[in-house]
Formats: structure tokens, sequence, C-alpha cells
């Protein structure tokens, strides 16, 4: 299904690819869970090839507003954070995504940002696939 979801609607940036893994498809995003083991990281990429979020349709701009919403309720359910992170930056993809990072006043990085802080862990193939199971269960019953 994601080979589907991925030919017939847009093409995923070789470096988000790179870094995460995929874990669900919303009606406008597909979710995915960033490598970086280090903190509850997952994003959003909505499957469109325009860049920014102001050049979306109106329509796909309150869809996206929502799926982060549905995103911020899974990670504030699953992990309990401190402060919840949400960004889509994009100076280094600009293919538009939203990261949604689960944050604690006790991480490593903290109260600095996660990107390029320093702080990274990977996962086990193990590790990887029981936190992306249980995002997806997650979402599934929102």
């Amino acid at each position: 299904m994601e080979a589907d979801f991925l030919m017939n609607t847009f093409q995923l940036d070789p470096r988000i690819e790179m870094d995460s893994s995929f874990i669900t498809n919303l009606e406008l995003c597909q979710v995915r869970l960033h490598n970086n083991a280090a903190f509850p990281w997952i994003m959003l990429i909505p499957n469109t090839k325009v860049i920014e979020i102001v050049d979306l349709s109106e329509e796909d701009q309150q869809k996206l507003m929502k799926e982060i919403c549905q995103a911020s309720t899974v990670m504030r359910r699953l992990y309990k954070p401190t402060k919840l992170n949400i960004a889509s930056i994009g100076n280094a993809v600009s293919q538009i995504h939203v990261h949604v990072v689960a944050r604690y006043d006790t991480d490593k990085a903290w109260p600095r940002p996660v990107w390029y802080c320093g702080v990274e862990a990977e996962y086990t193939q193990d590790e990887q696939n029981q936190r992306t199971h249980l995002i997806k269960v997650a979402f599934s019953k929102l």
C-alpha cells in the first residue's frame, strides 16, 4: 500500500525516506517515525508537490491542521511530554513536512531544539518496529 500511495500522489524526498520509517497514511499526510531514537519524533508529509503550507489549498491547509492536532494527541497520549515541538522548517529538505517531537525538561537537548543538537540514538530493529506499531495503533483509535 505504501508504494501505491507514493506513486499515485507524490515522490517522497530521499532524505526523508532515509531518515525515517513509514507508520501509516492519513487523509492528507503520510506519517513517518524519525530515526533519531533519542526523542519520540514523528513527521507528517502531505501527499502533494507544493513546498510551503501557504501554497496548499484552503481545504488541504485545514486537513493538515487537523492531522497535526491528531499527531499531537497521539504523541501526548503515548509519551506524556513536558512540551510538544511542532515545526515545518524545510531548510535542508524543501518538501513540505511537519515534525512533531515529544520533549521533556529532562532530555539531553533541553531546552535546545532537536535539530543538530548532537543528541542522537539509533533504534534497534525491534525498538523501531515496536514504536511504529504503537503509534500506528494510537492513530487508529482516534
